[in-house]
């Protein structure tokens, strides 16, 4: 059940967006990869996916306002769904986003973000190098430009409460699930772009319990044993990768990654991939 990245080199900035590619949304479904517009997909706000639809032809989408735009970046390391959320949400006349740039793992992604300085990036969680929090932590002093900070809102198949505060701890402005409508998707973007916290409203639940007081959240002792390497690799094991996908998918060696399950086994205390997949099923990582 492989979904493996694509191998390339560096993906450029780009300078200017357009319809021509065909949307690729396949969100109907929870954990679907995909973004659709009229599949009936649920939104952000708990609507029907077909509301957005209804948008007048040439009229800005999402409730984008008249005469705004929002430079963005798409951060994702599936190239299919890049170009679809792109068809989707980047025909800047009608929807007031314009697609500056798009990047497949995090040596890329701080790459393009730092060369474009967008005002939004759409970030996927699961990324080769580190994943979306690496990202973010590289990205620091661009969230913290006082006059023109970068922004972040995370664009995920996972909706598993350990990626959602992970990424809104890393300094993320929201977390949205790739069921989202491109209606929806706009909205976000542009109120991410204005200062606000947007999120899917279940998974606005991980983080109220999170932050509902000054006192750390509850900490998983197991899973804080293991180095972020160590669980991208325990995600990958479990989602049934063989080890030379998760080689591929990681830019490491086959002996690396064997390296990192012997790790992940003997700090979990687990005898074979099987009762670690069951470990990470529990736990809601796969």
């Amino acid at each position: 059940m492989s979904d493996a990245t694509e191998a390339g080199g560096p993906v450029e900035p780009i300078g200017t967006t357009g319809a021509a590619n065909p949307a690729v949304g396949t969100g109907g479904a929870a954990g679907t990869s995909g973004v659709s517009g009229a599949s009936g997909a649920v939104g952000i706000d708990g609507t029907s996916g077909a509301e957005g639809a209804d948008a007048e032809p040439g009229g800005p989408a999402g409730g984008a306002p008249v005469g705004r735009r929002v430079r963005v970046v798409l951060v994702d390391d599936h190239r299919m769904f890049r170009t679809g959320v792109q068809a989707e949400i980047g025909q800047t006349e009608r929807t007031g986003v314009e697609v500056v740039g798009e990047a497949a793992d995090v040596d890329q992604a701080v790459t393009v973000i730092t060369a474009t300085r967008p005002e939004v990036v759409l970030l996927d969680v699961h990324l080769p190098g580190g994943g979306g929090v690496e990202v973010l932590r590289r990205c620091a002093p661009l969230m913290a430009d006082a006059e023109n900070p970068v922004r972040f809102l995370a664009l995920s198949v996972s909706d598993a409460a350990e990626d959602v505060i992970g990424v809104i701890r890393g300094g993320a402005r929201g977390y949205v699930t790739k069921t989202i409508t491109g209606t929806d998707l706009v909205d976000s973007i542009f109120r991410v772009q204005e200062g606000d916290a947007v999120f899917s409203p279940r998974l606005a639940g991980f983080v109220l319990d999170a932050f509902a007081s000054t006192d750390a959240a509850p900490v998983d002792e197991d899973m804080d044993r293991l180095t972020q390497r160590e669980r991208e690799v325990l995600r990958l094991i479990a989602r049934g990768y063989a080890y030379k996908e998760i080689a591929k998918q990681l830019y490491i060696s086959v002996k690396t990654v064997e390296s990192h399950v012997s790790a992940v086994l003997r700090k979990l205390q687990l005898s074979n991939r099987h009762e670690l997949t069951r470990w990470a099923t529990a736990r809601r990582l796969v």
